[in-house]
């Protein structure tokens, strides 16, 4: 990890206590699934708890979504056929957090991240609120928004306050704690039957974090990498325009910016559909209730969200490469095979298929932080979501328009989902490998 700039001041600010790596967190005791974790410094420990809640939530709000989606449907009185087309304006929502992550790399990930964790939690608590569709989309449009920044603002501190040798495995726990989110959002939902507003009150729920809002604003740290590169750039550029992120990376780093582009939006055309009609899947193809859905993504979840952390130190030792290719051809393999399941064979391969998808995130989040430098990192990051958002939005639409043709959701999906095998020849042909070296080997500043 690079040592924080000399002089340093504000929230969070080195003191000689941050270097100690005996420390051992409190929370790590409650947090089975991280494995044996490596050894980290005291102010390791913090960057990670400290981003790791904010995401928690986050992924509560999304997935959230998902699993509610037939009660909205319901109350909201949404046409069948366009479901994939809702879901798809939402996820446009994550489009304008290009913008934020932009601001992040002219003034610092600190007060960036602060801001739309209190953001996205006014949003989601608006969400219960909404009378009709039409305004249930604004509000989500603009939730999504500043949840997509806080987590890929979340990835890039973690990207440049760890070591090189354990970075995989810091981000695959960041995502194993943020896919409890969806653990406690499965656990509510299987409730939602007893609940006085019901899918309503589960996003009141989201409101609940605002209450330590005031707690992370004093201990959360800037990264040591930004503040010394913010020392330097102020001396150098005092007057850089506000765009020369943008323009400097697509200069210096146009061939891994296209490579990971085109990766990220094929495999989100074809996985978009495949997670958001998951619980719609099994209640309507399957009869299950919600109760059952609930208790299932809960329980097969657990397991699944050790692919995170798995994914993670594999990558460290075996190669990002290497992992990335074996997770993205499994993803393929059991998202066919789950909309082809049935009886006790569904549980098992819903929890593969999770534990794939959340695998092949890790290492694609990996390689999008690590590609680019911490000038434009965080832009990077935001141009990345991008191209995510706008191959989830197409995949959910092209999903309506198959619905209308094959007369099957379940049809139209797997068909979507054949299309990912591409992105595991692409990472074979155009990713360099990454394990192991410094962000200043792998992404020198250029000039």
């Amino acid at each position: 990890m690079a040592e924080p700039a000399r002089g340093a001041e504000g929230p969070g600010a080195p003191n000689a206590a941050d270097g100690d790596r005996t420390y051992r967190p409190v929370w790590l005791q409650v947090a089975p699934f991280l494995g044996r974790p490596p050894a980290l410094t005291r102010r390791q420990w913090r960057v990670l708890g400290l981003v790791a809640t904010a995401s928690f939530f986050e992924q509560y709000d999304l997935y959230l979504f998902s699993l509610a989606l037939k009660q909205i449907q319901g109350d909201l009185a949404v046409p069948e056929a366009q479901l994939g087309f809702l879901g798809s304006l939402v996820h446009f929502g994550a489009l304008p957090a290009c913008v934020v992550a932009l601001v992040a790399d002219r003034i610092g990930r600190r007060q960036v991240l602060l801001f739309t964790i209190l953001t996205y939690r006014l949003f989601t608590g608006a969400t219960a609120f909404t009378p009709n569709v039409q305004t249930f989309v604004l509000v989500q449009f603009l939730a999504r928004t500043f949840a997509v920044a806080e987590t890929l603002l979340a990835i890039v501190v973690i990207a440049e306050e760890f070591d090189p040798a354990v970075r995989g495995w810091e981000i695959g726990a960041l995502d194993a704690i943020q896919s409890c989110g969806a653990g406690l959002a499965a656990l509510l939902f299987a409730g939602i039957a007893y609940l006085p507003f019901g899918w309503r009150s589960l996003y009141l729920v989201g409101l609940g974090p605002l209450l330590v809002l005031a707690y992370w604003r004093r201990t959360l740290p800037e990264t040591a990498r930004f503040a010394a590169y913010r020392q330097h750039h102020t001396a150098a550029q005092p007057t850089a325009h506000v765009l020369r992120p943008l323009a400097d990376l697509r200069r210096m780093y146009p061939g891994r910016l296209v490579a990971l582009a085109a990766v990220v939006f094929v495999l989100a055309l074809a996985e978009s559909p495949a997670s958001f009609f998951g619980p719609k899947y099994l209640q309507d193809a399957h009869g299950w209730s919600p109760a059952t859905v609930g208790l299932m993504t809960f329980c097969g979840g657990g397991l699944a969200i050790v692919g995170n952390t798995v994914a993670g130190r594999l990558s460290d030792r075996w190669g990002r490469r290497r992992v990335t290719i074996l997770f993205l051809m499994g993803q393929v393999a059991f998202t066919i095979a789950y909309y082809n399941a049935f009886g006790p064979w569904l549980v098992p391969i819903w929890i593969s298929m999770i534990f794939v998808i959340l695998g092949a995130n890790v290492t694609l989040a990996a390689f999008g932080s690590e590609l680019f430098p911490t000038s434009y990192r965080s832009t990077a990051a935001g141009i990345r979501v991008v191209v995510a958002t706008c191959g989830a939005s197409l995949g959910l639409s092209l999903e309506s328009i198959l619905y209308g043709v094959l007369g099957s959701h379940w049809v139209a999906i797997c068909a979507l989902a054949a299309l990912a095998l591409i992105g595991p020849l692409m990472v074979a042909a155009m990713f360099p490998e990454t394990a192991g070296h410094t962000l200043e080997d792998i992404s020198p500043e250029r000039t």
